[in-house]
């Protein structure tokens, strides 16, 4: 316990300096200092355990939209550097989206609802892959790995790309879809929502998505160290939490008039793309995962589960 209360007081000022730039007027965090102490400076002494300084120690952060991932990573990365001097690298798997070029082309040769960011298949995860292996080299000098604005829906400019400039002790992986397994091809004729049932009737979107699962994303998904996942509730949480993240991206977005925000009716209809891989993600990924951080409706992490 000493240990803990030792690295709350080295940790919480920059904790809460992070949190308070994530709220708004209206969205303030409650019950920060127990989620901190109680929560996540104890897993980050597990990940500090589990590290290596021979490679580093690749974590996947998973859970649905609007779950906290950003928040839980950033100040996960916040203990593991101030109070176990440890060099972490933090990347989202939204990152790495594809660009809108070459998402055009995808939509036109396979089908026009991979036009739309998010499902597997509409990142280019080769980055990653490259990361990996170049960490791997005697000699890494250093690399740099795509951002993406989802305000303009496409990948900033090469300059403002992430640098890593050394071998990280530690990386974080979050997305909302790391570690989802594919489902069977019998359950996958069954359409699970509107747009399912109007927009992909030959299943061909959903087919693709699930064999993108089955090969290229499973063998990164098994190069992960440890699995955190942030489990909801239900998918009708998940839908409110979104609503809210777009209306902060609205809030924060400097040009609002070439802007990709999405209207409520939209960011439903978005969702709906998500919502096969997070539901099965809901059902199986407890299961596979290191820990499981079990969130209440207000957004709060009411209970740990280390398998």
């Amino acid at each position: 316990m000493q240990s803990i209360t030792e690295c709350y007081r080295k940790v919480s000022k920059d904790c809460f300096k992070f949190i308070k730039s994530q709220e708004t007027s209206k969205e303030k965090f409650k019950n920060k200092e127990k989620m901190i102490k109680s929560f996540l400076i104890p897993i980050s002494f597990w990940i500090n355990n589990r590290t290596n300084k021979s490679k580093p120690y690749l974590i996947g952060l998973a859970g649905g939209q609007g779950t906290g991932k950003t928040t839980i990573s950033s100040i996960l990365r916040i203990i593991l550097t101030k109070y176990f001097k440890l060099n972490v690298f933090k990347i989202s798997i939204d990152d790495l989206y594809k660009t809108r070029k070459d998402r055009i082309k995808l939509s036109k040769k396979i089908h026009p609802l991979l036009m739309t960011r998010g499902v597997p298949g509409t990142h280019d995860i080769n980055f990653i892959f490259d990361l990996l292996k170049k960490i791997k080299g005697k000699r890494f000098n250093q690399q740099r790995l795509p951002k993406f604005n989802k305000a303009i829906d496409d990948r900033l400019k090469r300059k403002s790309w992430y640098l890593v400039k050394k071998v990280p002790d530690v990386i974080i992986f979050e997305g909302w879809c790391v570690g989802a397994r594919a489902e069977k091809d019998i359950t996958l004729k069954k359409s699970i929502n509107s747009l399912e049932r109007t927009e992909d009737k030959n299943l061909r979107w959903r087919k693709y998505v699930n064999a993108q699962l089955q090969t290229k994303y499973k063998k990164l998904f098994s190069k992960l160290d440890c699995l955190l996942f942030l489990k909801a509730g239900n998918f009708k949480l998940l839908q409110s939490w979104r609503l809210k993240q777009e209306a902060l991206l609205k809030l924060n977005s400097k040009n609002k008039a070439n802007s990709k925000i999405m209207s409520k009716n939209e960011v439903l209809t978005f969702m709906q793309t998500y919502q096969r891989v997070t539901q099965n993600m809901f059902k199986f990924a407890p299961k596979y995962s290191s820990i499981v951080l079990n969130l209440n409706r207000n957004h709060q992490i009411k209970s740990i589960k280390y398998n």
